[in-house]
């Protein structure tokens, strides 16, 4: 039986574990790949695992003509054409609905809680304040997390986990979706509506999937609805929001902070001239990392050892191993 070629793009601190099980059966390529190198390695490629760095875009898909799989550890889809893919033929295998499994996944809950730290307490600033040579703690005279109201929106997994480490630390919580029944809330955590919850809540923290009825569902009438003074978290995706209509808000001075993990049409190449990162730049009410909330060891490694086992037991594999798809 043949051994199909797969292009690893991203390969640091990728799991031995995962990496020992794949080269037992399949011609594993290890890389680390800017863009122009990604297209010129990806055109022998029948299986491509590929992380976040690089979109899998329709370039991307005219350059690996062999391709046949793509592999990558994430739930989100965003940085992949599944239009495409779908138009081609080309199996994609993702942590998309393994509930489960995901359960377990803990480390986007977690960085939404110390962006959310980070944003009470003026954490950065404060540390670049030392490191400047100053010493004034009133300067950066922070607020508790504990006894606040926070609006969860989008109640999920990654919700579901932010909301219990929000109780540990003594908030009150929101729980706002369609989806949620309320009888099944756990103690301390109330079913809410949208517009109820943004007019309450001291911070709003985003965990909704990125599709087409939510691309950009938060918008100018959602930031103009928050308290004045509240704050503002996304660790789900940048498209969600209207970005303009969030700079605005932090420019006017409607919320006192936000903190985000994500931007729309992230490029690992650099995010300097986005309007939200030249803000962030002067200003200490925005907090923006480079997309870090599944970027653990213990994240990637399990995710990692997880989808490896996936593609394994893949029907498109066999089917690819057996010679019965051609491109």
């Amino acid at each position: 039986m043949r051994r199909p070629r797969l292009v690893i793009s991203e390969s640091d601190a990728f799991s031995s574990d995962a990496l020992e099980r794949l080269r037992s059966v399949l011609q594993v390529e290890v890389l680390d790949l800017d863009r122009p190198a990604f297209l010129a390695a990806i055109q022998s490629a029948e299986i491509l695992w590929v992380r976040l760095r690089n979109q899998v875009d329709r370039q991307a898909l005219d350059a690996a003509t062999r391709l046949r799989i793509i592999v990558t550890n994430t739930t989100g889809l965003n940085h992949i054409d599944l239009d495409e893919t779908t138009r081609r033929g080309i199996e994609v295998l993702s942590l998309r609905g393994e509930a489960e499994f995901l359960k377990d996944i803990r480390a986007t809950a977690e960085h939404t809680i110390g962006l959310m730290l980070a944003l009470l307490r003026s954490i950065p600033a404060a540390t670049q304040h030392v490191t400047d040579g100053s010493w004034d703690r009133y300067r950066f005279k922070g607020t508790e997390l504990a006894g606040k109201l926070v609006a969860v929106i989008g109640y999920g997994r990654l919700g579901r986990n932010v909301a219990h480490y929000l109780l540990a630390f003594g908030a009150q919580v929101l729980a706002v979706d369609p989806f949620v029944v309320p009888a099944s809330l756990e103690p301390g955590i109330a079913a809410s509506g949208l517009l109820e919850a943004l007019e309450s809540a001291d911070i709003v923290t985003l965990h909704v999937g990125l599709g087409p009825a939510t691309t950009r569902f938060f918008g100018r009438d959602q930031f103009n609805a928050m308290k004045r003074g509240a704050r503002f978290v996304n660790t789900a995706r940048g498209e969600l929001i209207d970005e303009a209509a969030l700079l605005d808000a932090l420019t006017s001075g409607r919320l006192a902070g936000a903190a985000l993990d994500v931007l729309s049409d992230e490029n690992a190449n650099g995010m300097g001239s986005h309007p939200l990162v030249q803000h962030a730049r002067s200003h200490h009410n925005l907090l923006i990392t480079p997309h870090l909330g599944g970027c653990t060891d213990e994240s990637l490694a399990k995710t990692e050892i997880f989808m490896a086992a996936k593609l394994l037991t893949s029907s498109a594999l066999a089917m690819l191993m057996a010679g019965e798809v051609s491109h």
